[in-house]
């Protein structure tokens, strides 16, 4: 065991489950596409599947919640009654090719001791986006008395060197795979290798040099006794955040040596050829105003909007303005075409900080029904062109500088990044005890 770190206990399904049924994405995917859960629900029907221990996010809020949320521990007593897990001791290597390209992760135990979410934090594992406080309540309610707990969380290192994970590829890729088997609805492949005891060892020697004070000072050019980060939270913070909440309400109950204290990830390098940052973009339902009259009292004198004649032209001029900081650029799509707002004198370091800013407060008006995160411009066009919605388009973001601008500036905006499109997320499949 390394600083923050844990060699876990995972539950695997036994052989003879169909894998393509057993798992299926993130919770907090597709969630203004019904249609998309409506045909996980068809391709599981009464399966065996994570899809009856989680709890869409699609179902949140609606007459279902209530009784899906009772169900998920119910099922969960019930797939371990049956034997439906095998446990395994050990790290593993995963291997996902999606959307043409393949990358890497190792599955681990991040202790929560070691993780603080709020704005400021120097713990060993950081948020990299504003935690939005309000989302943690409805999985407190799912993962509190729950038996098990299934991760969907992605946790960045930045080891330009590969010194941690992909020494471990080649070493496995002749390996029987634990698991070998297509993704549902075009999400591609998912392998998973066991990781040796030897190796396993030199990994977490590896991840222990990244976290070594020195070495990480210099890397950053920090002046001595700046705090290291070395998880970096990528997809899931919420999550990790409900486990953490967990942990502080029941750890002088249970005390330090209970299994909730850890939470099981996966950890990949940033600088990983398959892993791409793509930007989460915005949609707004029933907009009672117009934009530029909500848009002049946020940035009175510091805007303008240009029509532009495609989608094709807003994301290039978009594009084209990522890198300054004197004048933002955001794209518009609406029900009557396609715009670029600047603005001027911005008060963030990054477009969506600007944007962000802006739609907290015309969502206090009442401006808006309401809001959601969704990836993909198609998604964002064909959702924000509907009548009585807007969408909004944004530029990626750098991952190169990513560490050292949460080191330096701490969380990003909520909402910033994604880690590849929601097709690319990642796979509920691995379980673990937590109680």
């Amino acid at each position: 065991m390394t600083s923050g770190v844990q060699v876990p206990t995972i539950l695997l399904p036994v052989p003879g489950i169909d894998l393509h049924k057993w798992s299926v994405i993130a919770c907090d995917q597709f969630t203004s596409e019904p249609e998309y859960w409506a045909e996980v629900a068809r391709i599981v029907g009464m399966a065996p599947s994570t899809f009856h221990i989680t709890l869409p996010e699609v179902y949140l809020e609606t007459p279902e919640e209530e009784t899906r949320v009772r169900s998920i521990k119910d099922t969960m007593h019930e797939y371990l009654s049956r034997g439906l897990f095998e446990e395994f001791r050990g790290v593993v290597l995963v291997e996902r090719t999606a959307g043409g390209r393949t990358r890497h992760g190792l599955m681990l135990a991040l202790d929560l001791e070691q993780y603080d979410y709020t704005k400021g934090s120097t713990s060993l594992i950081r948020a990299t986006e504003g935690t939005i406080l309000e989302r943690i309540p409805p999985r407190v309610r799912i993962r509190s008395g729950a038996p098990l707990e299934l991760p969907h969380i992605l946790v960045l290192i930045d080891d330009p060197e590969g010194t941690v994970i992909e020494p471990l590829v080649a070493q496995q890729a002749s390996d029987t795979p634990l698991y070998d088997f297509d993704l549902m609805l075009g999400s591609g492949h998912l392998r998973g290798y066991a990781v040796d005891p030897a190796s396993e060892g030199r990994l977490m020697a590896a991840l222990a040099r990244l976290g070594d004070p020195e070495v990480f000072t210099q890397k950053y050019g920090l002046t001595q006794g700046t705090a290291p980060l070395v998880f970096a939270m990528g997809d899931g913070n919420h999550s990790l955040a409900t486990a953490k909440a967990i942990w502080e309400s029941i750890k002088s109950e249970v005390g330090m040596d209970h299994p909730a204290r850890y939470a099981l990830v996966e950890i990949e390098n940033i600088h990983d050829r398959g892993l791409e940052f793509e930007p989460i973009f915005r949609v707004l339902f029933d907009v009672r105003e117009g934009l530029a009259d909500a848009v002049d009292r946020t940035y009175p004198d510091r805007f303008h909007l240009l029509p532009v004649a495609t989608p094709d032209m807003m994301v290039s001029l978009v594009d084209a303005q990522a890198q300054r900081d004197d004048e933002h650029a955001i794209g518009v799509l609406t029900p009557d075409g396609c715009h670029v707002l600047y603005v001027t004198a911005p008060p963030s370091n990054l477009p969506v900080g600007t944007l962000q800013t802006f739609l907290d407060a015309w969502g206090k008006e009442g401006g808006y029904a309401k809001i959601d995160y969704v990836h993909g411009l198609d998604v964002t066009e064909r959702l924000g062109t509907q009548a009585g919605n807007l969408g909004f388009y944004l530029p990626a973001i750098d991952k190169s500088s990513f560490f050292k601008t949460v080191i330096v500036d701490g969380a990003l905006p909520r909402k910033t990044f994604s880690m590849g499109e929601a097709r690319e997320k990642r796979f509920y499949l691995e379980a673990r005890r937590i109680v």
